[in-house]
């Protein structure tokens, strides 16, 4: 109980300190490239140390394998410099003996991986985007000078501009009858969403009839549509970024409409996949407690840990990309490169443990 103890704090200890030293890096790399931006519009040193201090949990939620990796890799090499694990086997433990014991490390790292990723940077990352935006340009980008296009149903909607708000500027609704003639467009100025719906400011419907054209104009509406504001998050963060929850009600929607939906599920799956990588990553370091354990010590395994990870992060992007081009099933495109990083941590403990 002692051995188990000491093994998950000095694992825990190990992978905090590259978890925050590595956040802490990719922030320096986030002021560089914000501090171009400074005093643009509003946008000043405040604002952007704001913007930095909210885009961290996005960065923890995305290093934690990476950390776990590299602070294993770290650790493993730390107790093998100093003969422990050849204590540990000499005194009877298996290797899968001591891969068992790391498991309250593990599964906290897992679950802490799924806390942030799905409860503090989605609405951390957005709060972000929102203060930059409110603080240079005020709206929203799109990838067309029109705004964007959504399907409701049967009708299209386009959107010139959203506000960080989730707000609506400029909305124009396209309406068409079974037939797939279009029978009435709809613009409004504004809308804002509350109880269920939207609710429009100064409206212009157009009815286009069989024989005559008929327009009418009202202050206020309401338009129940599919189309929710959390919807409107795809624009601010990226969909790796999002909450799973998000996500699923964005892939249904995408789903009733109709339209493609491999990016996000892919994602989808990808967040599911994420907080179980730090339980793959220590498992994958602990045979290398066993390899040349007089020659290179700990930093040796730490290089290897940042090499290895790299090669993940390269392998797990080339698989996504792939897999989102050629239309393979997301679950598979999104567990592949972790089931070939398990598989050989499996492999390397069998052969280690037969030696």
């Amino acid at each position: 109980m002692k051995l188990t103890r000491y093994l998950n704090y000095e694992f825990f200890i190990n992978i905090s300190l590259v978890a925050i030293g590595l956040v802490f890096l990719f922030a320096f790399f986030d002021f560089l490239q914000e501090i171009t931006n400074l005093n643009t519009g509003k946008y000043n040193l405040s604002k952007i140390l704001v913007f930095i201090t909210l885009s961290m949990p996005g960065h923890l939620y995305e290093i934690i394998p990476l950390a776990c990796l590299i602070g294993s890799m770290f650790t493993v090499g730390q107790l093998s410099g100093n003969s422990e694990i050849i204590v540990m086997r000499t005194s009877g433990m298996a290797i899968f003996q001591i891969t068992s014991s790391l498991v309250i490390v593990s599964i906290f790292f897992s679950f802490f991986t799924f806390f942030v990723g799905n409860l503090i940077t989605p609405m951390s990352e957005k709060n972000a985007q929102q203060i930059k935006i409110n603080s240079t340009d005020g709206t929203v980008s799109t990838d067309f000078k029109s705004g964007i296009w959504m399907k409701d149903g049967s009708n299209f909607v386009n959107i010139e501009n959203v506000l960080p708000d989730a707000s609506l500027s400029k909305i124009h609704i396209y309406e068409f009858d079974n037939n797939f003639s279009l029978r009435v467009i709809v613009d409004a100025e504004s809308g804002r969403y509350a109880n269920g719906v939207w609710e429009l400011d100064k409206i212009k419907q157009s009815f286009i009839n069989d024989d005559n054209f008929e327009v009418i104009n009202l202050e206020t509406g309401k338009w129940k549509s599919m189309i929710k504001p959390e919807m409107m998050n795809v624009l601010l963060i990226s969909p790796d970024r999002m909450s799973i929850f998000d996500l699923n009600e964005f892939i249904d929607y995408l789903k009733k409409n109709n339209q493609k939906t491999s990016r996000y599920e892919v994602s989808f799956w990808e967040k599911i996949i994420q907080p179980l990588m730090p339980i793959v990553m220590i498992i994958f370091s602990v045979p290398f407690g066993f390899f040349q354990e007089r020659s290179g010590g700990k930093y040796l395994k730490m290089f290897l840990g940042i090499i290895f990870g790299i090669a993940y992060q390269i392998l797990n992007s080339m698989f996504r990309h792939v897999g989102i081009l050629n239309d393979w099933q997301p679950i598979f495109t999104a567990t592949i490169p972790s089931i070939l990083i398990l598989s050989v941590a499996i492999f390397m403990m069998i052969r280690f443990e037969r030696q």
